[in-house]
C-alpha cells in the first residue's frame, strides 16, 4: 500500500502536465501518481501512457469519456491505493521541499499508528500576468505541527478558508462519507472541502507552502468571464452544498459556525454572480435560491441571511448593489481573478 495517492485529472493538458506530474515524482515510491485522462481530444493520453510505461510503480494512466473535473477525481477516489489522497490539478505544481516535508509528517504519523483525518498545508496563488505571488496560510485558525481537532479550531480570516488546494485527506475517510462529485461541472472543489468535514475527527496543520496554484490562463474556470458564463454551475454546486449535510445538527459547534460560514460565502459568490449576469432570468435564479434555502431550513437561512451579505445579496436599492460589489471583491479575494 501506497502511503499518498495524488490523482491528476487532465483534459486536454499535454501543454503544462508535465510540470505537475514531475513534480509529484520527486514524492518516490511512497506515492501513487493516478493520471486520470477525462476524455482528452489532444496529446495528453499519449503522454500519460508514456509516464505510466517510464514509471511503472509509481504512475497509472486511467483513460475515460469525458465527464468533468469531478468525475476524474471520483474515478482517482475509486482506483486510489494509498493511505491519504490529494488531488493536484495539471496546470499546478507541488513545491519539493514542502512535499518531502509533508511525507516525512505523514510517513511518522502512520508508523505510530496515530489516526489523521486531514492535513492541511498553505498554497500559493502563482499569478503570472502580474508576475506576483501570494501565500495563504492559516497561522490565525489552526495549531501548528501538532494533531488536533475542531475544539482547537480558532478565527479564520475572511478568504483563508480551507481549500482543495490546502488538504490532504484519509482516503478511507472519503470512501465513507460517500464523496461522490457530480460529473460535467465546474467548482466541485468546494463540494470536495465541505461535504467530508463532519467525517473529520483530527487534523494536522503542516505551515509549509505546497501546492501551487497558477492563476494566468484565459480559459481557466475561475476568470471572471468564465465564472458569469458558468453561473448556472456555481448555482448547482451551492444546492449541492445545502443539501448534503444537516449543518445545524452538528454537535461541535466550531465546526457547525465554520461550515455555516463557508456555505454563506458561497451563496454571496452565487448571488453576485447571478446579479452581475444581470438578466431578469438570473435575479430570478438568485432569488429563488434564497427561497429554497429557507424552505429547507428556516434556521440555516436566518444565521446566513441575517449577517451583512446575506441581506445585502436580498436588497434591490441602490445600497444594496454598493454592499454587492464588497460580495464581489470578496469574490475576488478567493478566486483570485481580475
Amino acid at each position: 500500500m501506497k502511503l499518498l495517492t495524488v490523482t491528476v485529472p487532465c483534459y486536454n493538458s499535454a501543454a503544462y502536465m508535465e510540470r505537475a506530474i514531475e513534480s509529484i515524482l520527486t514524492g518516490g515510491e511512497d506515492v501513487e501518481i493516478l493520471i486520470v485522462d477525462d476524455g482528452s481530444t489532444d496529446e495528453t493520453p499519449q503522454l500519460a501512457d508514456a509516464y505510466a510505461k517510464k514509471y511503472p510503480t509509481m504512475i497509472r494512466a486511467i483513460h475515460q469519456e469525458n465527464g468533468g473535473h469531478g468525475e476524474a477525481v471520483n474515478t482517482g477516489l475509486k482506483n486510489a491505493t494509498g493511505i491519504y489522497f490529494k488531488v493536484v490539478d495539471s496546470d499546478d505544481w507541488l513545491d519539493a521541499n514542502a512535499y518531502g516535508r509533508v511525507l516525512e509528517v505523514l510517513r511518522k504519523i502512520v508508523g505510530e499508528g496515530q489516526r489523521l483525518d486531514m492535513m492541511i498545508t498553505n498554497y500559493v496563488y502563482e499569478k503570472v500576468t502580474e508576475h506576483a505571488r501570494k501565500v495563504i496560510n492559516y497561522h490565525t485558525a489552526l495549531p501548528k505541527e501538532r494533531i488536533f481537532t475542531w475544539d482547537d479550531v480558532r478565527h479564520f480570516r475572511q478568504g483563508h478558508y480551507i481549500l482543495m488546494h490546502s488538504v490532504i485527506y484519509r482516503t478511507k475517510l472519503l470512501r465513507e462519507c460517500g464523496l461522490e462529485l457530480p460529473k460535467h461541472t465546474f467548482y466541485v472543489d468546494n463540494i470536495f472541502v465541505y461535504q467530508p468535514l463532519p467525517s473529520v475527527k483530527t487534523m494536522y496543520y503542516l505551515d509549509v507552502n505546497l501546492y501551487r496554484y497558477f492563476i494566468g490562463r484565459d480559459d481557466q474556470s475561475v476568470t471572471e468571464a468564465n465564472m458569469i458564463k458558468r453561473i448556472d454551475q456555481q448555482e448547482r454546486v451551492n444546492r449541492y452544498m445545502i443539501d448534503c449535510c444537516d449543518v445545524l445538527a452538528l454537535k461541535n459547534k466550531k465546526l457547525q459556525n465554520y461550515m455555516v460560514k463557508y456555505l454563506s460565502i458561497m451563496m454571496t459568490v452565487t448571488s453576485v454572480y447571478l446579479i452581475k449576469e444581470g438578466s431578469d432570468e438570473s435575479i430570478r435564479k438568485k432569488e429563488q435560491l434564497w427561497e429554497d434555502l429557507r424552505k429547507k431550513d428556516k434556521r440555516l437561512y436566518k444565521r446566513i441571511h441575517d449577517n451583512i451579505l446575506g441581506r445585502s445579496m436580498n436588497l434591490r436599492s441602490k445600497a444594496g448593489r454598493v454592499i454587492v460589489k464588497i460580495g464581489y471583491t470578496i469574490s475576488k479575494k478567493i478566486f483570485k481573478f481580475g
